[in-house]
């Protein structure tokens, strides 16, 4: 608690008026996430910013104000945004 942490915004910008984004976490990734299928698998990469291997966890979305952003780190892939809308499909059992 009270860390910086990164998250994948994963709200559209034309959606409401209120300064609040939905956000994924993004943790360490850990070998037993593999089965997850909430959990996405990221690469570090220079466009996302990252450092390490981590995992974007679907299944702790949640609403976030703006003031609380420190700093932009990177963009994800459209490849890696597919598979993150793939395990929210998938969480909330979309059909």
């Amino acid at each position: 608690m009270k860390k910086t942490r990164p998250a994948v915004v994963v709200n559209s910008d034309a959606v409401g008026r209120l300064p609040i984004k939905l956000v994924a976490p993004i943790t360490d990734w850990k070998a037993y996430f593999a089965p997850n299928i909430w959990h996405v698998r990221i690469a570090p990469n220079p466009t996302n910013g990252l450092t390490k291997v981590s995992a974007v966890d679907t299944l702790q979305l949640r609403g976030m104000d703006r003031q609380r952003f420190i700093r932009k780190l990177g963009e994800v892939s459209p490849e890696t945004i597919e598979e993150i809308v793939l395990a929210i499909t998938a969480i909330i059992e979309y059909p």
